[in-house]
């Protein structure tokens, strides 16, 4: 049981890291640009070969825009809340109870990155039309965070402490 907790607690935090990675990183989409040079978008910058500056979209994406950032914020407070829960709980609560108020909120973070995903996926790969445009390690991340959220919900919910 003792490994179980360790390997859950252990994906959590590389949950809460990796978010922390995918919202700051500018790299939600990358690809090159016609003469060669580098260029990179996230969620806060646009970035051409090392120089960045602010992104620019037509008003309505800036509005999906702003939600996925907040979404993306809200995600990691969660996670990091569902995180310390998890050790609070684990040193108060009676053996044989479960940790629901740890996987609710993780639950809640997992629909946080969905939603901000989501926005992101439907809004913005139009602006985004060459070949060589691919979406980027940032976006791949969040995605990966979806899976582990999801899944550490579920097991804080079915898990019992012995």
């Amino acid at each position: 049981m003792l490994v179980l907790l360790a390997g859950i607690f252990v994906v959590h935090i590389a949950t809460v890291i990796m978010l922390f990675v995918s919202t700051i990183a500018n790299v939600w989409m990358a690809g090159q640009i016609n003469n060669g040079k580098t260029n990179s978008s996230g969620l806060w910058l646009q970035c051409i070969d090392g120089r960045c500056q602010d992104l620019r979209f037509e008003e309505d994406d800036l509005n999906a825009l702003k939600a996925v950032q907040a979404f993306m914020i809200l995600a990691i407070i969660f996670s990091f809340v569902s995180l310390v829960m998890f050790v609070v709980q684990l040193f108060t609560m009676e053996k044989g109870k479960r940790f629901y108020m740890t996987g609710a909120i993780m639950l809640v973070c997992w629909l946080f990155i969905l939603i901000s995903v989501s926005i992101y996926t439907a809004r913005f790969p139009q602006y985004f039309v060459s070949s060589l445009d691919h979406h980027g390690y940032s976006f791949i991340l969040a995605w990966i965070c979806f899976c582990f959220s999801f899944i550490i919900g579920i097991l804080y919910l079915v898990l019992r402490k012995k």
